[in-house]
């Protein structure tokens, strides 16, 4: 895929797919609730498609067409035994929620995906896991992962590792579980799932205490399933809010964007920066905020965003990178350790990149320093994905900027906005 520089701006609305990590909630949820539910505006990526055969290929009804889905839930233990291994692509979000998932049923389950996922660490699951007597193998702590389902034991979980993933994963082995849970977070992270459960009517409680949160859930509580709609992904929309703000003549519109506080760190940080975001027509949804976003072009400077942020936008560090990169003065951005185990070393290809792009960067321990440039000389016009769709995407929004860019392995965007190039050229895109 190329990306052509443009010189006309970035203008319309953007039409941005469903939340992906909403999307995988309202398969997994519903599928062990009672009742039927109604999915509105669900994420059809690969990554969520997995997830949707998974469940399939364990006995739950699902009628699909478009963006909706309809889930004819049986309740806690209504799964299968799955007829064969349970393949799941890229997925890290499938992998680690139906580990936790899969422990507290009744029958065996082998989960494998790609060369990628069976790279990523999984311990960081199958440890607090453990905690619970969970019977769980693998090899060297990564995929494929063999779940012996089998009855837990309530306990107390304190959280080492900040990650919305291992905690989901723990409150939905925790559902089948006799008994409560205790689950404690020193870092405050994504609680769509939190959020989600207690719509279902799970037995849970939620304590907050400045940045830390203790969770209680009850189990072996039947849920009951409620319709969905899904917001709009904020993640997804980054790359288009940067697109407007480092292009001229930019103004874009985004629609019932996913606005909770546990992950908008991308929108603070490029305000911080000087971004032209206009936030309006705030509401709430399923329980979840949602808002419009205005986005306009921008004179960006750079900023210096501490460890903290990163529990607010992990996902969304490599576009943030493009916009420092068209900033007026250098950004320093800390604490990025946990960029190096996601579906590629992030970090690591943000520096590599940025450098063939002829911009100044520089990355100590896990910081990463960015000298924004007037005039960039593209070293190399190909660009090195290692199949991971947010470095693909935010490298093709350096492309309207800077361009021509050979963007490799850019089929990865499936995983998570199948219609990315489309939607950024319906805008004023270049991107072939």
């Amino acid at each position: 895929m190329i990306s052509h520089s443009i010189s006309h701006g970035i203008n319309g609305y953007a039409n941005i797919p469903g939340d992906k990590s909403i999307s995988h909630r309202s398969i997994i949820i519903p599928s062990v609730s009672k009742g039927i539910c109604e999915i509105d505006n669900i994420l059809m990526s690969d990554d969520v498609m997995h997830t949707l055969q998974a469940f399939k290929d364990m006995g739950v009804k699902i009628e699909e067409s478009k963006s909706k889905l309809i889930i004819h839930g049986k309740g806690l233990n209504s799964l299968k035994k799955p007829k064969n291994k349970i393949y799941l692509g890229n997925s890290g979000t499938s992998a680690r929620l139906l580990t936790g998932l899969l422990s507290s049923q009744k029958f065996k389950t082998i989960l494998t995906g790609d060369s990628s996922l069976s790279k990523r660490p999984m311990r960081r699951i199958t440890n607090p896991l453990n905690q619970m007597n969970a019977q769980i193998e693998s090899v060297n702590g990564t995929m494929p992962l063999t779940v012996k389902g089998c009855n837990l034991v309530s306990t107390r979980i304190d959280l080492e590792i900040p990650s919305a993933q291992i905690k989901s994963g723990i409150l939905l082995a925790s559902l089948n579980t006799k008994g409560i849970t205790y689950i404690s977070e020193s870092k405050i992270t994504r609680d769509h799932t939190e959020i989600m459960l207690e719509s279902f009517e799970a037995n849970l409680e939620v304590q907050k205490n400045n940045h830390k949160k203790l969770l209680k859930i009850t189990g072996q509580k039947e849920l009951v399933s409620k319709n969905i709609s899904v917001p709009n992904d904020l993640s997804s929309s980054a790359f288009f809010i940067v697109a407007a703000l480092i292009n001229k003549n930019s103004n874009i519109t985004l629609t019932n964007i996913n606005n909770n506080p546990t992950r908008n760190g991308i929108i603070i940080a490029l305000k911080k920066m000087g971004a032209k975001i206009n936030i309006f027509n705030e509401r709430f949804s399923n329980n979840e905020r949602v808002c419009d976003i205005e986005v306009s072009s921008s004179n960006l400077k750079g900023c210096e965003l501490g460890p903290e942020f990163a529990d607010l936008m992990i996902d969304e560090y490599p576009i943030l990178a493009i916009a420092a990169a068209f900033a007026n003065s250098p950004s320093i951005f800390r604490g990025l350790k946990e960029l190096r185990v996601k579906e590629s070393d992030r970090l690591s290809l943000i520096f590599i990149n940025l450098q063939k792009c002829g911009v100044a960067c520089d990355i100590k321990d896990n910081d990463l320093f960015i000298y924004p440039s007037d005039n960039y000389k593209i070293k190399t016009d190909i660009i090195k994905t290692d199949f991971d769709h947010r470095i693909a995407m935010a490298f093709i929004i350096m492309g309207t900027k800077i361009g021509p860019l050979k963007i490799q392995d850019a089929d990865s965007i499936r995983t998570s906005f199948p219609n990315f190039k489309s939607e950024i050229n319906k805008l004023g895109g270049k991107v072939f």
